[in-house]
């Protein structure tokens, strides 16, 4: 029975974990997924239909083709083991000879702390990875609030009953971004350091700017620092622009720009156009004060960053 349906237990963990990871269902509600769960809406698209068993209720979530694919994989071994049928996308491994019981939640648990085990997955400090299977709930709704995802969008993609549920995601994703915009390197364009006093009279106004600005003036070389009630009149001139900041995760940028900057100042001067080549000359000082305390650090905060 194993061999026919899951072949090994590191594909076997793989399967349940990558609904859990993509898809943000508890365990107990993926180990119980009917055989019939895709649905396609109108444009095709593909949902994984489940049970919150929490909830005591249907609910689907939106996956993507690779997704699709490994569930019709899995629906086609379970069919070569019941060519008649099973309700189950993953039967019990066990006493289970009818195909009627779903695979045990406590089975998954036991058979990916073993799997951990002889992985030997070890932290930053060395020691072995404590891994709950809810754990993957809370990074599958972090990396939404991460990606600016409305509040009531992820709590229907997790099927929350209450949005306080869904809050608590989001205060949390909110505290982790902060400590690290606090603890991380931040320049403007004349390569002097910008901080955020966290315990100074402004330090919650500040970071709700810095917030909407991370959500809502995304650059591909740094951050914008103007007020919320303002919009920018000029176009593409951040690198002389006073509320201009970058990081280390942006190096790559800087320093592609700075190569190019020369090109630009001398097509500019050949074509007589001095103001511009003025203003390019202004950006490449600003990149070289900018690159130079942002290597400062070293590439470690350039990759931590990352």
């Amino acid at each position: 029975l194993q061999h026919h349906l899951l072949e090994t237990t590191p594909n076997l963990i793989l399967k349940r974990s990558v609904i859990l990871i993509r898809c943000g269902l508890r365990v107990s509600d993926a180990c119980t997924i009917r055989f019939d769960c895709l649905l396609h809406d109108g444009q095709g698209a593909p949902y994984l239909r489940y049970f919150n068993n929490k909830m005591s209720r249907e609910a689907a979530v939106p996956i993507d083709e690779e997704i699709e694919a490994e569930v019709r994989s899995q629906q086609q071994r379970v069919l070569q083991r019941w060519p008649d049928g099973n309700p189950h996308v993953f039967p019990g491994l066990k006493g289970n000879a009818d195909g009627t019981r779903h695979f045990s939640p406590d089975t998954y648990r036991q058979m990916l702390k073993r799997w951990l085990a002889q992985c030997d997955v070890r932290d930053e400090n060395g020691q072995p990875v404590h891994l709950t299977p809810h754990q993957w709930r809370h990074t599958f709704a972090t990396r939404l609030i991460n990606r600016d995802v409305p509040q009531e969008v992820v709590r229907v993609l997790l099927d929350h009953d209450s949005h306080q549920m869904t809050a608590h995601y989001a205060r949390i994703t909110d505290q982790t971004v902060r400590r690290r915009w606090e603890a991380a390197t931040k320049v403007n364009i004349r390569g002097e350091r910008v901080t955020l006093n966290p315990e100074g009279p402004l330090a919650q106004a500040e970071w709700a700017k810095t917030r909407y600005g991370l959500a809502t003036q995304t650059l591909p070389n740094g951050y914008c620092g103007l007020p919320v009630q303002k919009s920018c009149p000029h176009a593409n001139a951040c690198l002389t622009c006073p509320v201009f900041l970058t990081g280390p995760e942006f190096l790559p940028e800087p320093k592609a720009q700075h190569r190019r900057t020369p090109t630009l100042i001398d097509n500019a001067k050949g074509c007589g156009h001095q103001r511009v080549a003025e203003m390019n000359e202004q950006v490449a000082a600003n990149l070289d004060q900018m690159i130079t305390e942002l290597e400062a650090d070293g590439p470690q905060e350039a990759a931590d960053a990352g």
